[in-house]
């Protein structure tokens, strides 16, 4: 059966079968809720109901994962469980990795601690699957103590990222310029946050002023058509997670998602989970929703899938927008 044909019958089991990427995975919500079952006796049931703000899902985090997450042995289950959930779904390349506030809370201050939780998970649970480790970074810290943090980790070649995360109205997106110029430097792929609750000319601003490769979210460039060009020219990629957007309120429907804009008009779309604890989708599930609401034809999923497993191209349209 193929990629499309299992869409066309509504067969989760086979869409599972095919390799996927998951770009956009925060593995603290991200794991398998049978894993954690089966390790803690604790059953994590996903929102059935939109919620209004990102107050509100932080308050469910905390009433369902608050003794896993703030603690060194739950967090390592917390990693488990991310890798068994992608390779539950058939995903094939994960990108996941630690706040660097963790370090000093999680792993005794030691970067190759860090490392270790990931690469022992990685070894253990699903060898097969291609792990992107990635550098996460909280929008509302200050910069000074970002950049304190991150001193324990420039010059470790096991990480392949760097992303922004949080209240997208925290502070300027200009404070983290000469953190990215440093990332850029070290060699990592330049990522973050932008466009889920901000507007068009906020993920414009931020590629430019940090130089990114690539946008979590970024679903507000559809509001701009020259955003979108900017976007499409530049091979700005969009890792996008449409039932999160769905359940956080950022779209009316899956039918209306943006994606469908953005991917005709010429836009590099990914179709990532996010959030598996909280918001109940899987990548394979949000291939199978997409195709079901009518938003994407199957031919076009699918080309997005293949799309998520290229390799990334250097060339020098990727870097226009550096030199402008």
């Amino acid at each position: 059966m193929q990629f499309t044909e299992a869409l066309k019958c509504g067969d989760l089991e086979s869409v599972r079968r095919f390799p996927k990427a998951d770009l956009h995975n925060h593995f603290v919500l991200g794991g398998s809720r049978r894993y954690l079952r089966e390790h803690t006796g604790k059953d994590i049931r996903p929102l059935q109901t939109p919620l209004r703000s990102m107050t509100e899902m932080h308050a469910w985090a905390s009433r369902n994962l608050a003794n896993l997450s703030d603690t060194a042995e739950g967090r390592r289950l917390l990693i488990q469980a991310a890798f068994a959930q992608a390779a539950e779904d058939g995903v094939t390349i994960l990108e996941i990795g630690e706040d660097v506030w963790g370090l000093g809370e999680f792993f005794y201050g030691n970067v190759e601690e860090l490392v270790a939780a990931f690469d022992t998970a990685h070894r253990e649970i699903a060898p097969d699957i291609e792990l992107r480790l990635q550098i996460g970074l909280s929008r509302h810290c200050d910069t000074a103590y970002l950049e304190d943090c991150l001193s324990h980790f420039w010059g470790c070649k096991a990480f392949y990222s760097i992303d922004l995360y949080g209240d997208e109205f925290a502070q300027p997106i200009e404070n983290f310029q000469s953190i990215y110029r440093r990332a850029k430097s070290e060699g990592l792929r330049l990522k973050a946050h932008v466009g889920e609750w901000g507007t068009a000319d906020d993920v414009r601003r931020a590629v430019e002023c940090l130089e990114l490769d690539e946008v979590q979210h970024g679903i507000a460039a559809a509001e701009d058509p020259a955003v979108v060009r900017f976007l499409a020219d530049n091979h700005i990629r969009l890792n996008i997670t449409p039932t999160s957007n769905y359940l956080l309120g950022r779209v009316r429907d899956l039918q209306s998602h943006p994606i469908a804009r953005l991917y005709r008009s010429g836009v590099d779309v990914t179709v990532n989970s996010d959030d598996v604890l909280i918001f109940g989708s899987d990548v394979s599930k949000e291939y199978l929703r997409l195709y079901q609401s009518g938003c994407l034809e199957a031919e076009e999923l699918d080309d997005i899938r293949k799309n998520g497993l290229r390799p990334f191209s250097q060339g020098a349209a990727k870097s226009k927008h550096n030199e402008a």
